[in-house]
């Protein structure tokens, strides 16, 4: 062997005899052909494994529960949810809101006019969308309702053009 050949031995580049196909160590031959299950074969192996799946045993405590009387909330079906969003993200939470039925009153105190300004306009886009009511409570606050909800009282309406919209730049 010369210096050639310890080298390509070491580098296993001249191997090539030595190569072991793990393929042709495989066993093929203990493979057995599944026997065909028929209907009643199924059931029936179902129900033998049966076993394994215990009801376990309930436990009762003598702790005496007393129900409670449901809520408005359950009675009623209605809520008005507060809302005070900080930026113009949050003023999808208002629109999800009025999709679930619920009554939204809007506080836009403390927040920059154009910010307040582009929440009204998709609030009021939304509100539109869904046939709602949006009626304007005070300089900063507002009430939006779904359709399915009436607002009746001494209200300044939004909808129809009563909007002021340089009261939204007066500084407090």
């Amino acid at each position: 062997m010369g210096i050639m050949d310890k080298f390509l031995d070491v580098m296993r580049l001249n191997d090539e005899d030595d190569y072991e196909d793990d393929f042709y160590d495989d066993d093929y031959d203990d493979v057995k052909p599944k026997k065909k299950n028929t209907a009643k074969d199924i059931d029936d192996s179902f129900y033998e494994n049966d076993t394994k799946f215990k009801p376990k045993a309930v436990k009762t405590s003598n702790s005496k529960v007393t129900p409670m009387r449901p809520s408005r909330k359950q009675v009623g079906g209605m809520e008005v949810c507060v809302i005070k969003p900080t930026s113009m993200e949050e003023s999808r939470e208002v629109t999800e809101t009025l999709l679930t039925g619920r009554a939204v009153i809007l506080n836009l105190e403390g927040l920059d006019v154009d910010i307040a300004q582009r929440i009204i306009d998709f609030t009021s886009g939304s509100c539109f969308a869904i046939s709602g009511n949006l009626q304007k409570i005070s300089n900063y606050i507002f009430i939006i309702t779904p359709p399915s909800v009436d607002i009746s009282g001494d209200f300044q309406d939004l909808l129809s053009g009563a909007f002021d919209v340089p009261a939204l730049h007066t500084e407090i």
